[in-house]
C-alpha cells in the first residue's frame, strides 16, 4: 500500500478521502483499541437503529440499512477520527413529521418518501460542501439548538408513552395528547407496562453499576429471549414481527408520485442544516478532546455521501451521533476503522441473525427511545441562560415552546427565523461605548477609573458599518454631542471595528455626518485604517471638508494629536 502512495492520482484520492489516508497509514498498535470500540459501537447501534426506524415510521430493517454503508462512507470521507454516524433521535423525529402526513398511511409510499428525502439531504450537503459553506455550522446558535433538542425530546417522550403503555392516542398534536394522558390510564395494557418497566430497570441498573456495558443491547437480548420463550404476542404484547432482507420493489417506483418531491425540498434543506450543525458540535468536541483538527467543508461532503448511500441502500437520514461517538471514545477507538468494524458486525446480523429480532417487543424500543430522549433534555442550561443572558433564555424558551405548540418543522423554521431576526437587530442597532483614559494613559470604556477627556468624545461602534445602520450611527454620534454638558471640539471614532469594507452608503453617510458636526463646530477624527478609508473616499469621488475631518492611524495617535492641538490652542489664547 505504501508503494501506491507515490502515485500522484492516489495522493489526490487521499486528499479527497481523509479517512482512507488514515487507513493507509494505519498503526498496528491501534488495532486492539479499534476492534474493541467497533464491537461496542455495533452493540449500541443495533437496538437503537431499530428503535429509530420505528420512530421514523418505516420497517425495522431500514434502521439497520441506515447504519451499515453510511458508517463505511463516513469512515472513508470524514475528517473526524471518532465520529460515528447513524440514525439520530432528533433527526428521525423531524423526518417522521415530514413524511407521515404525505404518505396517507401507505407504508410503501412512506418508505419511498423517506428514501427520496434522505438522498435530497445528501445532495444538499454535497452542494454545500462544494461551495465551502462549512460556516453554516455556526448558523444555529447554541440557545436555539438547546431549545430545539429539548422540544423534540419532550415530543418523542410523550409520543412513545402510548407505545410503552399499550394504548393509542386519539389526537395528533402534542398538547392534545398531553391533556388526554390522564384519560388513558384505564386503557393501559398491564403486560406491556410490565415489559416497559423491566426494560427501564435494566437500563438504569446497568448505567449505575456497569456503565461500560451496552445497556440497550443487553435489555433487547433479555426481553427478546423472554418474548421467544414465553410468547409475548399471545398475551397481547406487541412485537415487531417477521424481518427479512426486504427492499422496496423496483417496480413500485413506477407508481411513485414525483410531484410529492416538491413538498420535500424545503424540509430536506432544513434537515440538512440541522444534521450538519448537530454533527459539527460532536465533531469539534471530540476533536478538541483528542487534540486533532477537522475540516467543516470536508464534513459537509462526508455527511452528504453518507446520506446518499443510506438512501440508495433503502435506509433513512443519518447524522453524527454523540452517544455512539462517546461509546467509541470511552472504549479507546483511535481511527475510522472503528466505523468499518461496527458496519461489518451489523452486516453479519442482517445476513444471518434477522430471525431472532422478530421477537423484540415494541415497548422495549419505545423505552429505549424515551431513555435516549431523556438524556437530551437540558432544562438546566435554559435556566442558566436566564441568569447569564436573558436574550439567550428567551430565544431558547421560544424555540422549545414553538416546537411543542406548532410542531417540529414549523417550530424549527420559526426558531431559525427568530435567531436571524435577533442577529439583524444586533447589526441594525449594535451596542456602542464611550471611551476614556485611565491613570496610566490607557484607553478603556468609561468607568470609575476611566475618565472622559475634556471637550473630546471617543466612540466605538460594535458592528460593521453598512447601508442599514449608518443612519443609526450618525444619530448616535449627534445625540451624544448634543447631550454633552460641555462643547465637544472633537469626536474620535474607533474606525477599526466598524470600517471593514467599502460601502458607498456608509461613505456618503460620513460626509453627511461631517456637515452636521461642522454646524456644531466639531471635528470628526476616524482612528484606524487611515490609508484604506482615504482611498475609499477617493475611489468614490466623495470630497470631504478637510477642515472638519481627520484620519489617524489609531486611537492613541488621535488622542495625542487632539491633546497637541488643544495645547496649542491654549497657548494661542494665552498670547491673546
Amino acid at each position: 500500500m505504501a508503494q501506491w502512495t507515490k502515485y500522484r492520482g492516489f495522493q489526490k484520492l487521499l486528499l479527497w478521502m481523509p479517512g482512507l489516508a488514515a487507513l493507509v497509514n494505519y498503526q498496528k498498535s491501534y488495532l486492539n483499541y479499534d476492534f474493541r470500540a467497533g464491537l461496542s459501537v455495533a452493540a449500541v447501534s443495533l437496538p437503537v437503529s431499530i428503535a429509530y426506524a420505528e420512530l421514523t415510521g418505516v420497517g425495522a430493517i431500514a434502521g439497520l440499512y441506515s447504519t451499515i454503508l453510511p458508517l463505511i462512507a463516513y469512515a472513508l470521507f470524514g475528517s473526524s477520527k471518532q465520529l460515528i454516524v447513524g440514525p439520530d433521535t432528533a433527526t428521525c423525529a423531524v423526518v417522521a413529521a415530514v413524511v407521515i402526513p404525505l404518505s396517507a398511511n401507505d407504508p410503501i409510499l412512506r418508505w419511498q418518501l423517506v428514501i427520496v428525502l434522505t438522498i435530497m439531504i445528501g445532495l444538499w450537503c454535497l452542494i454545500a460542501g462544494k461551495l465551502r459553506l462549512g460556516a453554516l455550522a455556526d448558523l444555529l446558535s447554541r440557545p436555539i439548538l438547546i431549545g430545539l433538542l429539548n422540544g423534540i425530546s419532550i415530543t418523542i417522550i410523550i409520543d412513545q408513552i402510548a407505545k410503552v403503555c399499550g394504548f393509542k392516542y386519539d389526537y395528533a398534536n402534542f398538547f392534545e395528547r398531553l391533556i388526554s394522558l390522564p384519560m388513558k390510564i384505564l386503557e393501559i395494557h398491564i403486560g406491556t407496562l410490565i415489559i416497559s418497566l423491566l426494560t427501564l430497570a435494566i437500563l438504569i441498573s446497568l448505567k449505575k453499576y456497569k456503565p461500560r456495558y451496552p445497556a440497550p443491547l443487553v435489555a433487547v437480548i433479555i426481553l427478546t429471549l423472554l418474548s421467544w420463550i414465553i410468547g409475548f404476542d399471545k398475551f397481547g404484547i406487541h412485537i415487531i414481527g417477521q424481518l427479512n432482507n426486504e427492499v422496496i420493489p423496483f417496480s413500485s417506483w413506477a407508481n411513485f408520485d414525483a410531484s410529492l418531491m416538491r413538498e420535500l425540498v424545503v424540509p430536506s434543506l432544513n434537515i440538512a442544516v440541522i444534521c450538519f450543525i448537530s454533527m459539527m458540535i460532536t465533531v469539534r468536541s471530540f476533536a478538541a478532546k483528542n487534540n486533532y483538527d477537522t475540516d467543516a467543508d470536508t464534513e459537509f461532503k462526508a455527511l452528504g455521501i453518507a446520506n446518499i448511500v443510506a438512501g440508495l441502500s433503502n435506509g433513512f437520514v443519518v447524522s453524527g451521533t454523540s452517544s455512539r461517538t462517546a461509546v467509541n471514545d470511552v472504549n479507546g477507538g483511535k481511527t475510522q476503522l472503528v466505523s468499518i468494524i461496527a458496519a461489518g458486525v451489523i452486516a453479519l446480523v442482517v445476513l444471518f441473525l434477522l430471525s431472532p429480532l422478530q421477537f423484540i417487543p415494541s415497548a422495549v424500543l419505545g423505552i429505549i427511545l424515551i431513555y435516549s430522549s431523556w438524556s437530551l433534555i437540558d432544562l438546566k442550561t435554559i435556566k442558566r441562560f436566564f441568569k447569564l443572558n436573558r436574550e439567550a433564555f428567551y430565544l431558547s424558551s421560544c424555540t422549545l415552546v414553538a416546537v411543542l405548540l406548532i410542531g417540529i418543522i414549523p417550530g424549527m423554521a420559526l426558531s431559525v427565523l427568530l435567531g436571524l431576526l435577533l442577529f439583524l437587530r444586533r447589526v441594525f442597532r449594535p451596542s456602542d461605548q464611550l471611551l476614556g483614559v485611565d491613570a496610566d494613559g490607557r484607553i478603556h470604556s468609561l468607568g470609575n477609573k476611566v475618565q472622559p477627556i475634556d471637550n473630546v468624545i471617543m466612540y466605538r461602534f460594535n458592528s460593521t458599518l453598512t447601508y442599514f445602520n449608518i443612519a443609526y450611527f450618525k444619530k448616535r454620534i449627534i445625540n451624544i454631542v448634543d447631550e454633552s454638558s460641555d462643547h465637544v471640539n472633537y469626536v474620535i471614532v474607533d474606525a477599526i471595528p466598524c470600517f471593514t469594507y467599502q460601502d458607498v452608503s456608509v461613505l456618503m453617510g460620513i460626509d453627511e455626518l461631517v456637515h452636521s458636526l461642522k454646524a456644531r463646530n466639531t471635528i470628526l477624527i476616524l482612528a484606524g485604517r487611515r490609508k484604506t478609508i482615504k482611498r475609499w473616499f477617493k475611489e468614490m469621488s466623495i470630497y470631504l471638508d478637510e477642515s472638519y475631518i481627520e484620519f489617524t492611524y489609531d486611537l492613541y495617535f488621535a488622542l495625542r494629536m487632539v491633546q497637541s492641538k488643544e495645547h496649542m490652542s491654549d497657548l494661542s489664547d494665552d498670547d491673546d
